[in-house]
């Protein structure tokens, strides 16, 4: 019978360490290194193909892609930077009202000083 020597998972399987970057668009700055963000998870998946497949999956739940960043000088971690999804507004895009009409009513009442 013949055996495979090693751990073959790890040539085959690549940790990715999901890190919210949602604080770069709601600060207006530029972009810290990757380790200096907050990690949201750390999955474990498959290396064949994945620099095209990152930006199509949902790797947490509320969060959309952004940007990822491969491993360097034998590293073995890949970082994916995800958004917010709700800084980006209501789902419905062709919808012109405010997210929560009832607030924008009551705010602009106080701001007039009703």
């Amino acid at each position: 019978m013949a055996v495979i020597g090693g751990d073959l998972w790890t040539a085959n399987m690549v940790k990715v360490v999901v890190v919210d970057v949602s604080d770069d668009y709601l600060l207006m700055q530029p972009p810290l290194p990757s380790h200096c963000y907050p990690i949201l998870a750390e999955v474990w998946l498959p290396r064949w193909n994945l620099q095209s497949t990152l930006s199509e999956r949902t790797l947490v739940d509320g969060y959309l892609y952004d940007w990822h960043e491969a491993p360097k000088n034998g590293e073995e971690v890949w970082f994916v930077g995800v958004v917010d999804e709700f800084m980006l507004g209501p789902r419905d895009s062709l919808s012109t009202e405010p997210v929560c009409p009832t607030h924008f009513t009551v705010s602009m009442a106080n701001a007039q000083g009703l």
